[in-house]
Formats: C-alpha cells, sequence, structure tokens
C-alpha cells in the first residue's frame, strides 16, 4: 500500500516499549499494539454478542464459516458497522479524536475476525493506526467519510511513476484509481489496485467490493494483516504484518505510535 502523502504520525507511547529488530532496523513495538486492547463489556452490539455466545456463534478459520451473524457478505451477513455497541464507539471516539463511522468499521472488522480467524488476535486500534497514518481516516485535504462509509472526495494517491515513489505500472486500466499509465494507492486504507484485486472485502454487505468504502477496506486490511495464520500479539509477527502493508520502517513505526496512542486514549 502506499499513502496519499506524509500524513502526520501518531502521538509517542505512553506505555512500555519492546523493541524488536527487522531486517537490521529498530523497530518500536508498544506493548498494547501488540497485545490489543482491553475493551470491556459491552463494546459488540447485541446481535454480536449473541453470535459469539449462543452455540455456533463461533467460527472455523475459513472466512465464510462464521455464525449467522458475523457471516461472509453475499450470505446473511451483518455489516460490520452494525457490530459494534454504538456507545462503546461513541465514548471512543470522543476519547481517541477517531470519527465514529470510521472506528465502527475498524471496531467491526475486529469482530468479524475474531469469528473468522480468531488465531489472529488482530486489534481495532492496529486498523486505525493504519487508517490514520495512510488518510487521517478518510479526512486528509477536507474529506470525510458519510453515513454510507465512502470517502468523499475519493482519496487517490500520487502517481507511482518512480519519481522519488515506487515504479509501479498500471494494473487495473484506471478501473480504481482512474489512471491507466500508472498505479496510484486508492481509498482511506489506501489500497494499491493490484493488492485489492486479490484482498477486496465486503464489509458492508451490499454486494460491492469498493475501496473507497472504509467498511470494505478495514475488512480487506484486517483479512491481509492476518493472512498465513499469524497470531499479532508476537511482537515479530505484527511488524512483518505491518510491513507487508508497508515496508517503510518509519511507516511502521509510525503506525506503533498511533496504535498505542488509541490503546491508551481509549483506557486500554
Amino acid at each position: 500500500m502506499g499513502s496519499v502523502d506524509s500524513a502526520a504520525g501518531g502521538s509517542g507511547p505512553r506505555r512500555g516499549v519492546a523493541v524488536a529488530v527487522l531486517a537490521g532496523f529498530a523497530v518500536l513495538v508498544v506493548a498494547a499494539v501488540v497485545g490489543g486492547v482491553a475493551l470491556g463489556g459491552g463494546w459488540m452490539s447485541q446481535t454480536a454478542a449473541e453470535a459469539e455466545s449462543t452455540p455456533g456463534g463461533t467460527a472455523d478459520n475459513t472466512p465464510g464459516g462464521t455464525a449467522a451473524a458475523l457471516a461472509e457478505p453475499g450470505t446473511t451477513a451483518a455489516p460490520v458497522a452494525s457490530l459494534p455497541d454504538p456507545a462503546w464507539a461513541a465514548g471512543v471516539a470522543q476519547s481517541t479524536g477517531i470519527p465514529v463511522r470510521a472506528l465502527l468499521a475498524y471496531a467491526g472488522a475486529e469482530i468479524r475476525l475474531r469469528a473468522e480467524q480468531p488465531g489472529c488476535h488482530l486489534s481495532w486500534n492496529t486498523l486505525a493506526a493504519i487508517g490514520f497514518v495512510e488518510s487521517e481516516h478518510g479526512t486528509l485535504h477536507g474529506g470525510a467519510i458519510g453515513d454510507d462509509g465512502r470517502a468523499t472526495p475519493p482519496i487517490i494517491g500520487i502517481a507511482l511513476d518512480g519519481d522519488g515513489v515506487e515504479a509501479i505500472a498500471d494494473t487495473d486500466r484506471g478501473t480504481l484509481d482512474g489512471d491507466p499509465v500508472w498505479d496510484r494507492a486508492v481509498g482511506p486504507m489506501q489500497f494499491l489496485p493490484s493488492t485489492w484485486g486479490f484482498a477486496a472485502a465486503d464489509g458492508d454487505a451490499d454486494g460491492i467490493r469498493d475501496p473507497h468504502d472504509i467498511d470494505d477496506a478495514a475488512l480487506a486490511a484486517g483479512r491481509y494483516l492476518c493472512t498465513g495464520g499469524v497470531d499479532l500479539r508476537d511482537d515479530a509477527a505484527w511488524i512483518a504484518a505491518v510491513g507487508s502493508y508497508n515496508s517503510s520502517i518509519d511507516y511502521n513505526n509510525r503506525v506503533a505510535g498511533a496504535a498505542d496512542a488509541y490503546a491508551a486514549a481509549s483506557g486500554g
């Protein structure tokens, strides 16, 4: 993935910091990031809580194998934004500064991934940190995410034409990014068209996989980070997963800092 531009990084960590080494570089990994956030009771909506607490309400590790309320879109799925408890989201949005609509997508993606891939231990604050670094939760350059989950105006990154950035020739004939010559990262989570081609998800259960929709993009990002049966509670696994999203060491550190800040601000 690639950022639209150099969005502001997160605030400094308030928790203990573990230093891990990846490819010879020191990468800051904050305990709250890899350990997740203590969300407390009542953070899931009644629909999601019932799916987790009733017989058959948990899933195997394959997408589509979840309980009805958490099933893969196209069957009987609930939109990811309907899974978190609205009161929880409102409170955490106020304490963290994350727009409520974006937070519902991040937390909903975590709930869905808990059912699909419980061994991954993806936490919403990791997704929120990526959303912040990539596009400031869809608000970069005065934009916003609407009630329908779509970023307006659409967030399109710079051309990856080799001028100070990696050169990536067009892979989608400009379908997603409007550029038939070079690829550009798209949407609030800044997916490359080639990556979206295999990672696309339908988080809002509308039958469309749209990288400009925060629900779709957050669920796709979560699945992408959980690829390969990783356990994101492990420092090295978390670093590698975020590194697969963007290999920059500075990027990894900024995501770690933002994720830890969100954990601390939300009481995690």
